[in-house]
């Protein structure tokens, strides 16, 4: 009888225990998309990974690192497509003759 009451009594603390709900949730990941999508949040959460990456956890830093690298190595007009250094200027002209040895 008292192994039937302690068995009962385990079933109804594992019960209980299971459906409780976890103090460490993790908040939801946003997607490397989105991120992409709104550069004042991915900047935003570099800035978090930064300073505290355990608290953020490794699934939105990793999503964080590759929605920067997606912006930086995107297909399209360059922002920096204004060429910021002028192009060299054309060699001078060199006569014929200075060319010519004696």
């Amino acid at each position: 009888m008292k192994n039937l009451i302690f068995i009962i009594t385990a079933a109804v603390v594992l019960l209980l225990a299971g459906c409780g709900k976890s103090e460490q949730t993790q908040p939801a990941i946003e997607s490397v998309e989105s991120l992409v999508a709104n550069p004042e949040r991915l900047r935003d959460l570099r800035a978090q990974c930064k300073a505290d990456h355990a608290r953020m956890g490794d699934a939105q830093c990793h999503a964080v690192a590759e929605a920067t690298r997606q912006r930086f190595m995107r297909g399209g007009p360059s922002p920096y497509a204004g060429e910021p250094v002028p192009a060299p200027a054309a060699p001078a002209s060199v006569p014929a003759d200075a060319n010519a040895k004696d």
